[in-house]
């Protein structure tokens, strides 16, 4: 063990999961910034907040497609139905 005391395996067990807790909780945080950005690129669009907020939730919603769908005369309610 090349020095480790049981004590220092545990300080160290405690510390990687603190960290794996501490890379979960940023992972979340990154994942909701991208969501609030997506939301707001589709209301910029012309979605109501809550579809953009839905759209913005589903991850495999291409928003280029989501955007141009509205930029071609589609209308939102429509957008959404087609998308979702």
């Amino acid at each position: 063990m090349s020095g480790h005391t049981p004590n220092n395996w545990m300080q160290l067990t405690k510390r990687d999961a603190m960290s794996t807790a501490d890379l979960q909780l940023r992972d979340e945080t990154e994942l909701e910034r991208i969501e609030h950005w997506r939301a707001g690129e589709l209301e910029r669009a012309g979605y109501d907040p809550s579809s953009a907020a839905c759209l913005a939730a589903v991850h495999d919603v291409d928003l280029h497609r989501a955007i141009e769908m509205i930029e071609s005369g589609c209308p939102p309610e429509l957008a959404l139905r087609i998308l979702l």
